[in-house]
């Protein structure tokens, strides 16, 4: 599955998810794929970017997206 259809389906399976806080979640998910945390898919990983792989994984609904985004109270 394309990288943009990965991104419109994780949006619209969670309609309360912009693409800021999609896009901070990859970049978490990305960053602990990159320091050796283990992939959640059964697939060979060699030469997929880490980015991508987060985005595979939010998209299955093996990562939850929540906390990534604090609220301020102005």
């Amino acid at each position: 599955m394309k990288i943009e259809e990965l991104t419109a389906k994780v949006l619209n399976e969670n309609p309360s998810m912009d693409r800021y806080k999609l896009a901070m979640a990859v970049a978490k998910r990305s960053d602990e794929l990159e320091n050796g945390a283990t992939s959640k898919l059964s697939i060979s990983n060699s030469n997929i970017k880490s980015t991508d792989l987060a985005l595979m994984e939010i998209a299955e609904g093996l990562i939850k997206v929540e906390g990534f985004i604090k609220s301020s109270n102005r």
